[in-house]
């Protein structure tokens, strides 16, 4: 089954790494937006398997864009992983209470990032 990943972050060297990154070692399909309303927008689109999002955006930042789905019923049950730059575990600690499925440091290996998004997704 090839799945369907959508990245959002507003860096495009993150989003090209990460769109890499799991291409070379899966079968997935990834696409990418440079910001929260986009990355929205392609959600109800696309209709992803999972969504990676990036905490600190300008104009609407992850939480706020992960919100955002949940409010709609189009993208409510799409599980989302919030990517950040902070690596303190706990900085994790009110982002994983928003209900979302995981937190990630931004300080991935690209070698085996497929390898983590499908353990953490439960693929």
């Amino acid at each position: 089954m090839k799945r369907r990943i959508l990245v959002i972050d507003d860096e495009e060297d993150i989003r090209e790494l990460l769109q890499l990154s799991i291409e070379m070692s899966s079968s997935w399909e990834v696409f990418t937006a440079g910001s929260g309303q986009e990355g929205i927008e392609m959600a109800l689109t696309y209709q992803p398997d999972a969504i990676i999002l990036d905490v600190i955006m300008p104009d609407m930042d992850g939480p706020t864009t992960f919100q955002l789905l949940q409010e709609n019923p189009e993208t409510r049950n799409i599980p989302v992983i919030l990517l950040t730059a902070k690596v303190q575990t706990d900085e994790e600690a009110p982002y994983g209470d928003l209900g979302v499925k995981a937190v990630l440091s931004k300080l991935i290996n690209p070698l085996h990032f497929a390898e983590q998004l499908a353990a953490v997704l439960g693929w």
